[in-house]
């Protein structure tokens, strides 16, 4: 173990066990960190109602035990029934001798592997990608990123929108303008531009316009040409989309794939299944479930149309159709949908309706990861000075282009290539940890000073605090890698204060991996690059007054760097050695 509060919850699970009789794993001794002592445990007020007990008298009972003797220096019984808990100096840097030599750095495999199936990012074919896609893709990486550190098996699936009437008129400008014409204006990036004037089109030409429904039948039916045609607007369309990610650092690739398209076939059987199981309704000629809890304005039971009047199907089947292949082909544990809030009931009508049908059953589970909007200083929807969305592509450049210029500023002796690589490091590292340090679920203000400050809870901030302890290595001439082994001592406060929140790091994932909130863990590497600077300002590295001082520190800045640089990549960001 390398989190004293899961060691001494284990410890004390044993302790009230013994006092209670109760088994141990039906225990939970509920410890967290304290601002009392180094943690406080509040397990005995439940297990007093449970048992019918005193709270503070079990607390000191679970205490009488000796059972904390070990770890602990001090132990007082508070208040109704709290136990307060302050660690040796010794456990202390056990604790961080075994966080420093396991590469996950003390933070626990899950218990029971599961398989989460992420569903993120989903752009539309032939649509730049704009702003609205930025937290999708930025919180659904990081979440995919966490989940597979701590052992589960993810599936990331880009629900890409590649199918619908709006094909018709694409394909249909495309083989106006020609094939090669329209893969230049793709490839280079012009899909807004190519996309409106399909829609000018459609607006000003009846002609195209009975051509582009034709389309659309024939692309149903699925006739040879146009299928090839609408392929070629998806690849290019998906190259783009690729050189989005790869900028961005985000791990989706083609195998990622999996668009509406891609259930086109199911749909019929997804209505057939549900009118097996009697589900099924009519509602002003359209076949509708009526889902229970759901209702309109008026108080009216609420359907979730699955098609439409003139035989359509539409989101919803979609949607369902996701829901069965996730679970019958891909044997998906649990569901995570990372779509904006507006999204919520009709995401909840779907889990409803998938449960009514029995597909969704426990311990099967559908999430739906919300997340709120990106705000300009207006505080209204973000967007260019031109009124338009913002396009993510050039959000990335900007972000680049003003790390670039700051990195210059501070280092005009670093090498200009240097310069360059880390200030595209700086730059999507600081639009990315903008979004994941705001709760997803609130909007948050795009400000680029404040998320290019090397000040406060910033990812430049972060990385320099990184680079700085690569630094001192470089200085003082030493292998990082030869200190791992060397005795820790915690005589300072701060060198203390440091350890406590290392030894955090497993605490920190899991509860961001409990809630779905990278934001959190954001919050606790913050912390712990605040706790390394007053370290570093209490406590000299290199001019430490012996050998062994020297080495002790050197130890932990070496475990403070490497537990810095991990939680950065489990946001996505990289971590440069010098800045």
């Amino acid at each position: 173990m390398a989190d004293p509060l899961h060691t001494i919850s284990i410890t004390l699970r044993g302790a009230f066990a013994a006092v209670t009789g109760l088994a141990a794993e039906d225990i939970d001794p509920v410890v967290r960190p304290s601002d009392r002592a180094d943690a406080q445990s509040n397990g005995a007020l439940a297990l007093a109602k449970q048992t019918g007990r005193n709270p503070r008298e079990l607390a000191q009972a679970a205490v009488d035990t000796g059972a904390l003797a070990a770890t602990c220096s001090a132990v007082e019984v508070a208040g109704p029934g709290f136990i307060n808990l302050t660690f040796t100096n010794e456990f202390l840097a056990e604790q961080l001798a075994a966080a420093s030599h396991d590469d996950h750095l003390g933070v626990r495999r899950a218990p029971i592997e599961r398989t989460y199936v992420v569903d993120y990012s989903h752009p539309n074919v032939a649509k730049e990608m704009h702003v609205g896609h930025l937290r999708t893709t930025i919180i659904g990486d990081s979440l995919v990123r966490m989940l597979m550190f701590v052992g589960h098996r993810v599936l990331r699936e880009n629900h890409i929108g590649d199918w619908g009437r709006p094909f018709g008129m694409l394909i249909e400008h495309l083989v106006d303008i020609g094939e090669a014409e329209a893969a230049h204006e793709l490839s280079v990036g012009d899909l807004n531009g190519f996309y409106r004037a399909a829609g000018e089109k459609f607006e000003a030409d009846d002609s195209f316009k009975e051509r582009a429904r034709q389309r659309v039948v024939e692309l149903q039916h699925g006739d040879p040409e146009t299928l090839r045609l609408w392929r070629l607007l998806v690849a290019e369309s998906t190259r783009y989309f690729n050189e989005v990610y790869r900028r961005l650092g985000v791990l989706l690739t083609d195998e990622d794939l999996m668009g509406e398209s891609e259930y086109n076939d199911e749909l019929p059987g997804v209505i057939e299944r549900l009118r097996n199981a009697g589900l099924l309704d009519e509602s002003d000629g359209a076949e509708v479930v009526f889902p229970p809890g759901f209702t309109n304005r008026e108080g009216e039971p609420l359907p979730l149309i699955v098609r439409n009047r003139v035989g359509g199907y539409n989101y919803a089947t979609t949607d369902l159709a996701c829901v069965v292949d996730r679970i019958d082909r891909l044997h998906a544990d649990v569901l995570l949908y990372v779509v904006g809030a507006p999204q919520a009931q009709h995401l909840e009508m779907v889990f409803a309706v998938a449960r009514m049908a029995g597909w969704l059953r426990p311990p099967t589970e559908a999430v739906h990861v919300a997340f709120g909007n990106v705000l300009g200083k207006d505080r209204k929807m973000f967007k260019s000075r031109s009124g338009e969305t913002v396009k993510l592509s050039a959000l990335i450049d900007e972000a680049v282009e003003r790390a670039t210029a700051a990195v210059r500023a501070k280092n005009p002796e670093m090498d200009e290539a240097v310069q360059d690589d880390v200030g595209r490091t700086v730059g999507i590292g600081a639009l990315k940890y903008a979004d994941l340090s705001t709760d997803r679920i609130k909007d948050y203000v795009f400000d680029w000073e404040r998320m290019l400050a090397f000040e406060g809870n910033t990812a430049p901030y972060l990385q320099y605090a990184h680079a700085r302890i690569c630094s001192i290595f470089r200085r003082a001439a030493v292998d990082r890698q030869t200190v791992t082994s060397s005795a820790i001592a915690l005589a300072d406060p701060t060198e203390r204060a440091l350890a406590l929140h290392l030894l955090h790091f497993d605490s920190a994932v899991n509860d961001a991996l409990e809630r779905y909130s990278p934001h959190r863990l954001c919050t606790y590497m913050f912390d712990v690059a605040q706790a390394f600077t007053a370290f570093y300002e209490a406590c000299p590295v290199l001019k430490a007054p012996d050998e062994a001082t020297r080495l002790s520190r050197l130890a932990l800045s070496d475990l403070t760097a490497r537990i810095l640089e991990q939680g950065l990549l489990l946001l996505g960001i990289g971590a440069p050695d010098r800045m």
